[in-house]
């Protein structure tokens, strides 16, 4: 987090990346859709949880 000059900067990165990822990543084939769900679900509150 050290390289980015702002907590929005960072969060922009971040949303961006996982769309790209979420695009080229054939693991998640592999997943039931509700195990991706739930991992999705902690992953946001987690990421609600981070100070502004």
């Amino acid at each position: 987090m050290g390289n980015f000059r702002s907590f929005e900067t960072l969060q922009r990165f971040v949303s961006a990346q996982s769309s790209v990822h979420n695009h080229s990543s054939h693991e998640r084939h592999l997943n039931r859709r509700e195990t991706f769900k739930q991992n999705r679900s902690a992953a946001l509150a987690e990421w609600r949880q981070l100070p502004v």
